[in-house]
């Protein structure tokens, strides 16, 4: 029986498989240990969301616009637009493929855009780009804060539903490029305190009241179960693409729902 990968190995492999950095030049870890990126995807966050939130500090104090869409730009380069495709990809299925399961996923496996991605693509900036805006308008600082505290915790919601529900495209399993692993509990422990540390320190920073708090984790949280449960209603599991889909529509749910609690 081949040996488990260690922690290491399956950190470094989140890191591989989830952003454009040269991280393999580095080291390059087993096969195996990317069935497991995504219980270390809130600490890719970490990082994502370090860049992002730097453009906005640093920049902001001159011109919010461009340190919004500097902040955006950054982590669409560091990721390859990994989400961003899987977003596209997901509203073209869901919307063009009405309630037909292999018409939903066939349409998600196409490469090409359609008219639903472009258009979803579209109004997802559009929302990203004016709530950060919003939210830097208060201050660099507390721009800063916010991105990096949504950026992992939104992954950490995200990757539930891997926890939740199998793998949809069960006849191609044996063929697909990575299939995640659930994870044990000791995994899941560390997922959650991956995502939740920032939160932590978040709540620590700005000091929010308790009610900004819970509507702050409610809102998200809904969301994310929501769409999980309207995914497994039309496909009976994840793709891919639903994972990159749910992360990037709960992080944008955090931000609109800071805009409001400012």
């Amino acid at each position: 029986m081949p040996k488990s990968p260690n922690i290491f190995s399956r950190i470094w492999a989140a890191f591989i498989f989830l952003t454009r950095l040269p991280f393999w030049r580095l080291y390059l870890p087993p096969k195996e240990a990317y069935t497991s990126v995504v219980e270390h995807w809130p600490l890719v966050g970490w990082l994502t969301a370090a860049i992002s939130a730097a453009a906005l500090y640093f920049i902001a104090p001159y011109n919010i616009l461009i340190a919004v869409l500097a902040a955006i730009v950054i982590r669409i380069l560091v990721t390859g637009a990994l989400h961003e495709d899987g977003l596209a990809d997901f509203f073209d299925g869901f919307g063009g493929g009405g309630k037909d399961r292999e018409r939903i996923l066939s349409i998600m496996k196409d490469s090409h855009i359609g008219t639903f991605g472009v258009l979803g693509l579209i109004c997802y900036i559009l929302l990203l780009g004016a709530s950060l805006f919003c939210i830097a308008s208060v201050s660099p600082e507390f721009a800063a804060l916010t991105v990096l505290m949504a950026d992992p915790f939104s992954k950490m919601l995200a990757a539930q539903t891997v926890m939740a529900m199998p793998y949809a495209r069960k006849e191609e399993e044996s063929k697909a490029r990575n299939i995640y692993r659930r994870a044990r509990f000791p995994q899941y422990i560390l997922l959650l305190l991956e995502g939740l540390i920032p939160l932590g320190l978040y709540i620590w920073l700005t000091e929010p009241d308790t009610t900004q708090v819970l509507i702050l984790v409610l809102v998200p949280a809904l969301l994310c179960t929501l769409l999980n449960l309207f995914i497994y209603k039309r496909i009976k599991g994840y793709t891919g693409d639903c994972n990159g889909a749910i992360f990037l529509l709960t992080e944008l749910s955090v931000y609109i729902t800071a805009t409001f609690l400012i």
